[in-house]
């Protein structure tokens, strides 16, 4: 990664000790702090389970997990494409992600595609260039979106099922490791209604936050849990999954 001496904290940063959305209004917008904790929790677990190696972070943005990597792995590749609305001063290369990408078959041990599948018009060809250049047994991490607005336009092409996933995963000829829904209906409906209400004149980023609140409260009660596992599967806020290359 260049200038990684400059890199500084910007979707996500630790708190408490645990990745999590940054509370800045800037990075992530009040409505969306919900979805972001929820992701963030995914790979503050699974980083240290998966990521080794070279890693390649396809679609990076401004670099948001490499303090969650940096000390997991031996080398970082940062890559975006010129449609991002994120520049930075940290990528290595600036590709056209939805074409070939210029890297040797085989070269990375790891490969993140945080909320980026979704912004690709042909997923298939890119899940089989990136299982391409995975090296054996390294490991694809990515998450993506289902029950959210749309976001980066006009860039934003579809919501993905399991069922899609699991199909991108077997025709580019990886084994799935873990597939899992990232939060619920009572998730949902806070993330849906927090969006609204950030708009409300004077009131708005308070009422946003306090739907919020309330959703984790009630979701970490053993009732709320449950309800959202139970509706998980059917209404879903996004999905997080891993696959490895055999």
């Amino acid at each position: 990664m260049k200038h990684r001496e400059q890199w500084q904290p910007s979707k996500y940063v630790y708190r408490n000790g645990k990745l999590a959305a940054s509370r800045d209004h800037v990075e992530v917008g009040v409505g969306s702090r919900l979805m972001v904790d929820l992701v963030a929790g995914f790979y503050d677990r699974n980083l240290p389970i998966h990521a080794k190696g070279r890693l390649l972070d396809l679609g990076c943005g401004k670099v948001p997990l490499f303090a969650a990597y940096s000390k997991l792995v031996t080398d970082n590749i940062c890559v975006d494409w010129e449609n991002s609305l994120h520049p930075n001063a940290y990528l290595d290369f600036e590709c056209d992600i939805t074409a070939s990408l210029p890297f040797k078959d085989g070269e990375f041990d790891t490969i993140i595609l945080s909320d980026v599948l979704e912004h690709i018009p042909q997923p298939e060809r890119l899940m089989a260039d990136m299982a391409r250049m995975l090296s054996a047994n390294g490991k694809l991490i990515l998450n993506v979106p289902f029950f959210y607005w749309i976001h980066e336009r006009p860039h934003d092409y579809y919501r993905y099922t399991e069922f899609a996933l699991r199909r991108f995963v077997d025709g580019a000829g990886l084994k799935l490791l873990q597939l899992d829904a990232v939060g619920g209906s009572p998730e949902a409906l806070a993330d849906m209604l927090a969006k609204h209400l950030q708009f409300v004149p004077l009131l708005g980023t308070a009422l946003a936050a306090c739907v919020q609140f309330v959703a984790r409260v009630f979701v970490g009660t053993s009732f709320g849990g449950k309800i959202s596992r139970k509706t998980a599967e059917g209404f879903p806020l996004g999905y997080f999954l891993v696959a490895e290359k055999h």
